[in-house]
């Protein structure tokens, strides 16, 4: 490690004693989910199983609770439930990241482990570069910069980030996220046979391609996967209007369904789908483990106008990332799961059966850190809702065909609501955190992910309703 690198990083442990115990004691802390010892915490980046351990890294930065010069923070863990903290990863101390060490991937190659992520660099004037590099580990901890791999590309902005880089057959694969000249967002595919030369191959989806229309100025943290013989792009594009229920948040994050054809660099798609109907899910990556199961992780929060007003500042750290999901494609739909390891969490199992429930409410307590199945089997015409500890709701309105995610507004106290139209609803599979909520409804078909923080002493679930349902509790550990 350089001299450099070494002071910055030095300075980030600093940071890290100097606030400890502030946040450990905070009463939003978060029981199970992967969160920033210090300091801001967004995109996951580098999701990878290397030589049995699953390695999660994330973008941070240690010394604010605002977005600055990103350092990479790592995660191990053997199953992906119990985490030990690494050392940083990539600190932004070279010429060309000197801004940040911003999103990236990383893939094994040759029993050695690679992170290829965005150096970015803002001038003096206001203007910015953007160089795509590279860093290599033989022991999945300590990693050597090896610098820029790819500059900037004739016909694009500097906003031009975020690598995911795979393998097929003998050849090396990678998408980054960017904005053309005329700012539109887009995906621009490279192709490489050794990982350090790279070769463009032009852009395979963006606003204006494939009759999607205007879709955003610029295109963040592309992931291409491979699901139930379909060609999968996943993007989190800004910059598109909401419209009706959809497209709510600032930004968005969701799919495209289609096929790659790798020879002429071309990808038929369909329409654009959201992955989460909720408040806080942005920059999703997925990797392949090893059982072949495609696992995904997202940034609980999102960068908006509310990120200020987040109790959890006043304590020196911010935002957090999901639980891992599996993802599944069922007729032309993205199924989402949690993954089975977090069984190994449960304990103090409660089953109540509810035959007739006419307007008399059912009261559990519990609900900080919890997991709640919940079996709809015979329901009324009434909406059925759910109260999270006072703060939050979720109401199945049946006779409207959607469901919709109720909580307060940091800044107001208003409530807000995000809506999502569903035919039927049979089963609602709920994480509850001390400071964060995430829906699975029918099997994973729809999922809300959200924040919110209730007064942390009150644990009560309150569900409202009628007709029949079984209910399954477990306190997660």
């Amino acid at each position: 490690m350089k001299e450099k690198e070494g002071l910055l990083v030095q300075k980030a442990y600093n940071e890290v004693e100097k606030f400890r115990e502030t946040v450990k004691n905070d009463p939003y802390r978060l029981a199970y989910h992967l969160m920033p010892p210090v300091g801001l915490l967004n995109d996951p980046n580098g999701l990878i199983q290397y030589k049995g351990v699953y390695h999660v890294f994330y973008q941070w930065n240690p010394f604010e609770t605002s977005h600055g010069a990103k350092f990479w923070g790592h995660y191990t863990s053997s199953d992906m439930v119990h985490w030990q903290e690494e050392p940083i990863a990539l600190a932004p101390s070279e010429w060309y990241e000197r801004n940040g060490c911003y999103s990236g991937s990383a893939v094994e190659s040759d029993g050695k482990l690679y992170l290829f992520y965005t150096g970015n660099v803002k001038r003096e004037d206001g203007t910015r570069e953007t160089y795509q590099c590279i860093a290599v580990s033989s022991d999945g901890v300590h990693f050597e910069k090896h610098g820029p791999v790819l500059k900037l590309p004739e016909n694009y902005t500097a906003h031009f980030r975020d690598p995911k880089v795979w393998k097929k057959d003998d050849r090396w694969y990678m998408v980054v996220g960017a904005q053309t000249l005329d700012e539109k967002g887009t995906v621009v595919l490279f192709t490489s046979k050794d990982l350090y030369h790279w070769e463009e191959l032009g852009n395979i989806a963006g606003s204006g391609m494939n009759g999607i229309g205007d879709f955003g100025y610029m295109w963040e943290c592309p992931d291409l996967i491979h699901l139930n013989g379909k060609d999968v792009l996943l993007v989190s594009p800004q910059g598109l209007k909401p419209s009706g229920y959809i497209y709510q948040n600032l930004f968005q994050s969701g799919y495209f369904i289609g096929e790659l054809d790798y020879d002429h660099s071309d990808f038929q798609h369909g329409s654009f789908t959201e992955l989460d109907r909720g408040f806080d899910f942005y920059a999703p990556q997925t990797f392949t483990d090893e059982s072949g199961r495609t696992i995904l992780y997202g940034w609980m929060g999102i960068t908006d106008e509310m990120e200020i007003y987040q109790p959890t500042i006043s304590n020196h750290w911010v935002h957090a990332l999901t639980i891992p999901r599996v993802l599944q494609l069922k007729e032309g739909k993205i199924y989402q799961a949690p993954v089975d390891e977090l069984k190994t969490l449960r304990k103090d199992k409660l089953e109540v059966k509810i035959d007739k429930m006419k307007g008399k409410p059912v009261h559990i307590e519990g609900g900080q850190s919890s997991e709640l199945l919940l079996e709809l089997l015979n329901m009324g015409k009434e909406p059925f809702q759910i109260s999270f500890r006072n703060e939050a709701n979720l109401i199945l309105d049946s006779d409207k065909g959607e469901i919709r995610l109720q909580r307060r507004n940091l800044k107001t106290s208003a409530l807000e609501t995000r809506t999502c139209k569903i035919s039927s609803v049979s089963n609602l599979h709920i994480f509850m955190d001390h400071s964060s909520l995430e829906i699975f409804i029918n099997e994973g078909e729809e999922v809300f992910t959200a924040r919110y923080f209730p007064n942390p002493k009150d644990d009560t679930i309150i569900i409202h309703g009628e007709g029949e349902f079984k209910i399954t509790k477990w306190n997660l550990g």
